[in-house]
């Protein structure tokens, strides 16, 4: 059966002399393994359209969950990451998270809208490195079923709070006075870092970074995502290490 579909290049691993195998998150057939038969071969119509982080219309060939491309053209391929190392270690980073989070064989249109949304905002290089990230952290944990309850406080249920604290086990918003004493975990966050989280949580996909916030605040909310996305998970991440280490 041939399928055509959409799909970003999560991950590319050479396959013998000429080949690659992918990782694809497509829109219509979730996250997928393709066998890209001479794609790395001199003159091949499908080399570019399949390389890492190449957003490319794709007939596939599927039999017995099996899938191997057959034809293959290049939508985007974010020639802005290329000419930056730090947007692109943040753009491998992000591919890392979606290959993380999305099932396979699941149709996850919403995380591979974001992803794309995501990586056009780092490849044209318009908005902070951190907003990006800390945008895409904290909304890829949401359309993974991680996402943080943050309309009030846990405790109280106050919405309006003056010194918010953060858990990051519990995903959950206090008051720093409802707290008893220390507790592992939590992370007090300014008024506008919530209101920050909240808006990125809730807004249309389409608008995930038309909000304003200064530096500082840009700063927090970039540790505090990342915090809790790594919390959540429970593990770290070597293209996250490798993007830290340069910026």
């Amino acid at each position: 059966m041939y399928i055509k579909t959409t799909g970003l290049v999560l991950r590319e691993t050479e396959y013998r002399e000429s080949s690659r195998i992918l990782t694809v998150l497509t829109s219509t057939e979730g996250k997928i393994t393709v066998s890209a038969k001479g794609a790395k071969r001199r003159g091949s119509r499908t080399a570019a359209s399949t390389q890492f982080l190449a957003y490319s219309d794709m007939t596939l060939f599927s039999q017995r969950d099996r899938y191997v491309l057959t034809e293959a053209s290049s939508i985007e391929l974010f020639l802005g990451l290329r000419d930056d190392l730090a947007a692109m270690a943040l753009g491998s980073y992000f591919a890392e998270l979606m290959d993380t989070l999305a099932d396979a064989d699941i149709p996850n249109p919403q995380m591979l809208s974001l992803g794309l949304n995501c990586l056009y905002a780092l490849s044209e290089g318009r908005l902070p490195k951190s907003m990006v990230k800390s945008g895409f952290e904290l909304r890829a944990m949401c359309l993974a079923g991680f996402e943080p309850q943050l309309d009030f406080c846990h405790v109280c249920g106050r919405r309006d709070i003056a010194a918010p604290v953060l858990s990051m086990a519990g995903g959950v918003v206090h008051c720093a006075e409802c707290m008893n004493g220390a507790v592992t975990g939590e992370m007090p966050i300014s008024p506008a870092v919530l209101e920050a989280m909240r808006y990125i949580v809730s807004c249309d996909g389409r608008r995930i970074f038309s909000f304003k916030a200064s530096e500082n605040v840009l700063a927090q909310l970039d540790k505090v995502c990342e915090a809790y996305l790594l919390t959540q998970l429970g593990r770290g991440f070597g293209t996250l290490d490798f993007y830290k280490s340069i910026v």
